[in-house]
């Protein structure tokens, strides 16, 4: 009964993530930005910015080709990750959850269902001193890149401004 029970959730929670279109940019934005309080005094100052996405940039970031899936629960979006195909990899954009929602596997579903839907090199660049995203991507089979290697990644397939190069961090998760 155990076991059932459980393959039962697992097939419920992959219902609940769905493709996120323009009704719900709004949104999105909401959740990004109520998420991203966290960096508040941990990254740089000079790196924050009010709010801390702006409807313009999520827009780019659309045009530019992120697709986004949300986890729905209670017919509400409560989090979103979008991935982004650049060049030769897929990049892991913009991955938040909103913060009453947050530590109930919501941002671990996303993950899986867009690590799924990817059959190339996998990056997600974050803040370096955002360690609680850097363990999550860890957990996720992501594994640190070096320095060098990092302002060659951030360069090639990010458009970000060089102060936050230098405070930033770039994961990669191989295609097996």
């Amino acid at each position: 009964m155990r076991g059932a029970r459980r393959g039962w959730r697992r097939v419920l929670r992959l219902k609940l993530i769905r493709p996120c279109g323009e009704p719900d940019r709004e949104t999105i934005l909401a959740i990004i930005n109520a998420a991203a309080e966290a960096y508040r005094g941990v990254i740089p100052a000079d790196c924050w910015h009010e709010p801390y996405m702006e409807a313009a940039e999520l827009a780019e970031g659309i045009v530019a080709g992120i697709r986004f899936s949300g986890y729905e629960a209670d017919g509400e979006l409560v989090g979103v990750m979008g991935i982004q195909p650049v060049h030769d990899v897929d990049l892991i954009r913009h991955a938040y959850v909103r913060p009453a929602w947050q530590g109930r596997g919501i941002g671990q579903a996303l993950m899986d269902h867009l690590l799924a839907s990817s059959r190339r090199q996998v990056l997600v660049g974050t803040w370096a001193a955002a360690a609680w995203a850097i363990r999550f991507y860890e957990r996720n089979g992501f594994r640190l890149v070096s320095e060098q290697a990092k302002a060659r990644l951030l360069h090639a397939y990010w458009t970000i401004p060089e102060r936050q190069v230098e405070v930033s961090v770039v994961l990669t998760k191989p295609f097996p």
